[in-house]
């Protein structure tokens, strides 16, 4: 196979490229159908700066449906019919948050979308008559055509990428690394079609799934999101999942029905990023870029996909979203892919030269509908006024409009009634039904790996006293992860899963069924010595960049000291690790007589009961499935670790997995991590129950003089502080802080180490902290606020807040990160030393649980 030439290096610009390899004027690849002409000026005008290639050796595949003249002549009357200001509002996709239906009448816009915060009345939590409602609202004003406009129904786009998880009472599925694990690709056309019924009972019809991303550096926020680091097993699995939604090409239910339209994304390369930073920058050979990350969509175009969206990141510095030689010669002229090209939320303003509200370059290189979630309404503008002085063809702008049309009436939309009319909509028993929670439930269970089982612990007998432990035992929100209800997945309780069960729910119904007893404990204490111990825990829910790590040392220390404890009194226990990806345990392994790793598996905890206990006769009611579909390290520097690379030497190997007939006893494990205590820094949970997470210090600064916290009780240097253990739902679970004289409490670190938290801040991340206010005079004054070294911090007056709050229990305020910055423009949020500060007057006594950063979900201020 053939390979890019060497990179050479330009003189006057001073970046890495690839030589120019000019397009001809016409398109030089069969089928390319896009105006080669555009794309060529395009990549032209980007030689300068990126990487501009023409592509060599990839597979040459025709479209896997035909076009029907019917449709095509549909498409050719309404394009004869619309005005340029329709048809650019056909190219435009809108979020909820920031449009109304009239706006979607006004500007004919063609789509709407709900990003991964965004819901009917700006609430996560809503029920589902309320989607329906919306969907209804959005569907009348676009289908309006009383001044003479074409009727252009508008269709709807959700992350729907495990369920239907944006929509209360809605069936959970395992994320994609989970589904990875059971290696069985068939169960995913079932959770496609499930996926598209429940969709449909609240009005919505198109998804932005299946992500069929290779991910490659597990250090990446969206590891979760991808079946496999093997291509070949994200291939295999791309067209099932696909027909499980959208039905298959050719029959008469294709997009109809039960079925919906799907996305594949992201193209191109999103999994093999430099260090696995989300949107970063991929430099892989091209020949690597085909063979490893292109292959899946291979087999999904061929499957019938119908929308690709754009990828975030670069390759070799180009954005995907402005990067003709893939949009439009690898994905239309070799691919054969005949649908739409949408992009990601504002990616076309990352494309250089653009911006979110202006970006005829995205649109010239081969993306056909823009998801400008908020700015669409200037974009709108400024894509009227480029077509209508030619910096935007009408034949491109017509290519694009028609191949949206083409897949609405593929859909049927054009004969369609309202959302809220059509045969599944509002009927809402189906929301995690019986059926659909067993086929959720399944896949669960075989998704689980099963790493470690000295002495074969497990199964379990039912007849026993069990204690189940940990932060993950009881919380439906921690199992499921990311893009749950709300985009991070946090701020969820288990009142918001009607229909789900946590895993604790699950062990209570077996183990008492057999005739034994159940304890839960989240610190691991109990009040009868049980025969065994379940522990869960697990990483926090996160999406995207949010997730992204420096390295793979699981860093929260809480499940290693309930194992050590319990291991000590001589207790057998049993790990339960709920995580997004593989991580460095071994100290956690080391601690467990049997160790599984759950991944995220959605809303149906009691798939961990089926498979840790025996039946009430002593049968075996489940063996393990699951095989790693990813390589477990051995070390937590994050170097990418992937089956087939030199030098692999994993912990457990891709495919690794025991089994009840497996008679294996893993040794003990080293424990060094291979990085230093600063690089595992914490850098989202400084303080949990009252007390700093390691490496993380509690200061009390008193006139100069730091104090550490360290005992249950403590005072600074010149007494104006104290620090005392106080019981809050359990014992010593947080802090309360006594300002006898002015002074400050801080969390920061001996060595003084600096975190960078603009990505944070540009994620609308907030500073979060549990508290309650004890004492406080109607005179006190307190702030709250983060330091960026010697003379370098920002403030904010909480005191107000505090006195609201005072008497009134327990709270929690959020700070969004942006305040500190905007309060004082001198403030550095990519170098902050301390990321907390809170400073008290006299008389200011304040009880302190949790210290974090969270998802702001609509409820962070700037101070009072």
């Amino acid at each position: 196979m053939r390979q890019l030439n060497r990179l050479t290096r330009s003189t006057r610009q001073g970046s890495v490229y690839f030589p120019l390899l000019a397009l001809a004027a016409s398109c030089l690849l069969t089928g390319c159908g896009r105006q080669a002409t555009e794309a060529n000026q395009v990549a032209t005008e980007q030689s300068s700066q990126t990487a501009v290639i023409r592509p060599q050796n990839w597979p040459q595949q025709a479209p896997p449906i035909a076009r029907s003249a019917e449709i095509e002549q549909q498409i050719s009357a309404l394009l004869a019919q619309m005005s340029a200001e329709q048809k650019v509002g056909q190219i435009i996709q809108a979020d909820i948050a920031s449009v109304t239906p009239q706006q979607v009448r006004d500007y004919y816009l063609g789509s709407v979308l709900n990003g991964g915060n965004s819901a009917p009345g700006r609430d996560n939590r809503v029920g589902a008559a309320a989607w329906l409602e919306l969907a209804d609202a959005f569907w009348q004003a676009s289908t309006d055509t009383s001044d003479g406009r074409p009727y252009i129904p508008v269709f709807w786009g959700t992350d729907a990428v495990h369920g239907h998880s944006n929509v209360k009472g809605a069936t959970i599925f395992p994320h994609n690394i989970g589904l990875g694990a059971m290696h069985e690709p068939e169960l995913l056309q079932a959770i496609g079609r499930v996926t598209a019924i429940e969709m449909q009972v609240t009005g919505l019809d198109w998804t932005f799934a299946p992500t069929i991303a290779v991910a490659r550096d597990d250090r990446w926020g969206r590891t979760y999101e991808s079946y496999s680091e093997h291509p070949e097993l994200v291939a295999s699995y791309a067209p099932y999942i696909l027909q499980g939604i959208q039905g298959k090409p050719g029959a008469d239910d294709f997009l109809r029905g039960e079925h919906m339209l799907a996305t594949v994304k992201h193209f191109l390369g999103d999994g093999g990023t430099i260090g696995g930073k989300d949107q970063g920058d991929n430099i892989s050979t091209e020949a690597q870029l085909r063979d490893i990350h292109a292959l899946p969509y291979y087999s999904a175009v061929n499957a019938g996909a119908r929308v690709v969206m754009a990828s975030y990141n670069s390759w070799h510095g180009s954005k995907m979203h402005g990067f003709a030689p893939m949009l439009t010669d690898v994905l239309v002229g070799r691919m054969g892919f005949d649908g739409f090209v949408v992009g990601d939320w504002n990616g076309h303003g990352q494309v250089a030269g653009c911006t979110p509200t202006d970006c005829a370059a995205s649109l010239l290189a081969g993306l056909d509908m823009f998801m400008a979630p908020d700015s669409w309404q200037t974009l709108y503008a400024n894509t009227l006024a480029q077509v209508n002085d030619g910096r935007i063809s009408m034949a491109r702008l017509d290519e694009a409009v028609s191949r949206v049309l083409r897949i609405k009436a593929e859909m049927g939309l054009f004969e369609q009634v309202k959302p809220s009319a059509r045969p599944l909509a509002g009927r809402y028993e189906l929301l995690g039904n019986a059926e659909h929670r067993a086929l959720a439930r399944e896949a669960a269970r075989k998704s689980f790996v099963l790493l470690k089982n000295n002495q074969q612990l497990l199964p379990l007998k039912p007849t026993g006293r069990v204690l189940v432990a940990g932060d993950g035992a009881d919380n439906i929100g921690k199992q499921s992860g990311g893009w749950t209800l709300s985009w991070q997945g946090s701020g969820n309780s288990n009142s918001d899963f009607p229909n789900g069960e946590s895993i604790y729910g699950g062990i209570k119904q077996a183990v008492e069924a057999g005739g034994g007893s159940v304890e839960l404990s989240e610190n691991g204490r109990f009040s009868a010595k049980p025969d065994v111990a379940i522990v869960v825990f697990g990483e926090e829910p996160y999406a995207e960049f949010i997730g992204d790590r420096s390295h793979l040392a699981f860093d929260d220390n809480r499940g290693l000291q309930i194992l050590t404890a319990l291991k000590a009194q001589g207790i057998p226990t049993v790990s339960v690790f709920l995580s997004g990806r593989p991580l460095w345990v071994n100290p956690e392994l080391n601690q467990s007589d049997a160790f599984v790793t759950a991944f995220l598996p959605g809303s149906e905890g009691g798939a961990v009961a089926d498979i840790l206990f025996r039946a009430a006769d002593g049968s075996v009611r489940h063996d393990f499935h699951g095989k790693l579909s990813f390589s477990w390290p051995d070390n937590a520097t994050g170097e990418p670790l992937n089956i087939g690379d030199t030098n692999y030497k994993p912990l457990f190997a891709y495919g690794y997995g025991l089994n009840y007939r497996d008679n294996s006893t893993l040794a003990t494990l080293h424990e060094n991590a291979g990085i230093s205590a600063a690089e595992m820094l914490n850098t989202s949970r400084y303080l949990y129950a009252g007390k700093a997470v390691t490496p993380w210090q509690l200061q009390l600064l008193d006139e100069g003089k730091i104090t550490v916290v360290t005992d249950a009780m403590h005072s600074s240097a010149n007494g104006a502080l104290t620090a005392q253990a106080t019981d809050r739902l359990q014992q010593e679970d947080s802090v309360t802080l006594s300002f006898i004289k002015p002074g400050t409490v801080a969390l920061a670190l001996a060595d003084g180490a600096v975190l960078d938290l603009a990505r944070q801040a540009n994620g609308d991340m907030a500073l979060e902290l549990e508290y309650q206010v004890v004492a406080l005079g109607d005179n006190s004054k307190v702030s709250l606020g983060m330091q960026c070294g010697d003379n370098c911090a920002s403030m904010l007056d909480i005191s107000s807040k505090l006195q609201a709050m005072q008497g009134k229990g327990w709270h929690s305020i959020k700070i969004a990160l942006r305040c500190f910055s905007e309060a004082d423009s001198n403030f550095a949020i990519s170098r902050v030393t301390h990321p907390m500060l809170l400073q008290g007057s006299a008389g200011v006594v304040v009880q302190l649980a949790n210290v974090r950063l969270a998802q702001n979900e609509g409820n962070a201020t700037c101070g009072n």
